[in-house]
């Protein structure tokens, strides 16, 4: 039964885990900023990161639930590529090589500092809007669906898992990152393990009704 016009809740959460898991620009803004600045730079970047990620959800929503009004054909073929998405992403992080991430120096900055250099780093990703507009209707329920009101819980439960899941590597963010440069070999078979997830959620939820 969808909840709050969601469907499928646990899939949700799982599959939006599996992406704030996956390594990006944002988690390695946030691993620098923790391990110059301390938590408090972390938190200050999350921060950003979040008002950010925000943005762009609120844009790619305006268009999901214009689709949920006025083409609900398209709509219906907008989950299809969602999933062909989420397959295609999948099958990439597989077949991406090793490659070894090198880190540059950079001055500390203050918190207002970090926080703007990650605002930037959130909304100048283009991918991130067609990611939530391919993402988005994916869960929601075309009956049951409130609007608004769903794409906003929806936008509320990302944010409450980006908060939970950034808040690890803000306090592990250093002996995290030397951790991983050391065994680049983990990065890579984590990576792939996302990948393989990613391809099993795509093809049960393209085939879902």
């Amino acid at each position: 039964m969808p909840w709050m016009g969601i469907n499928d809740l646990g899939t949700f959460v799982v599959a939006v885990i599996l992406f704030l898991m996956l390594p990006g620009p944002g988690t390695f803004t946030l691993l620098t900023a923790t391990a110059r600045g301390g938590v408090r730079a972390g938190y200050a970047t999350l921060a950003g990161l979040m008002l950010g990620d925000q943005i762009l959800i609120a844009i790619a929503a305006t268009g999901v639930a214009a689709l949920l009004q006025a083409h609900p054909l398209l709509f219906a073929g907008l989950r299809y590529v969602g999933a062909v998405y989420l397959i295609w992403v999948g099958i990439n992080l597989l077949r991406e090589p090793a490659a070894a991430v090198a880190g540059e120096s950079a001055p500390v900055q203050h918190g207002r500092r970090w926080f703007r250099q990650a605002l930037l780093v959130g909304v100048l990703n283009p991918k991130a809007i067609l990611f939530y507009m391919a993402f988005f209707p994916l869960f929601i329920d075309p009956v049951r669906q409130r609007g608004a009101l769903t794409l906003a819980t929806m936008a509320v439960l990302i944010a409450i898992l980006s908060i939970g899941w950034c808040s690890v590597l803000i306090f592990g963010g250093q002996f995290i990152a030397r951790r991983l440069a050391g065994y680049p070999r983990v990065g890579v078979w984590l990576r792939r393990g996302v990948g393989l997830c990613l391809v099993v959620f795509g093809l049960r939820l393209g085939i879902a009704e």
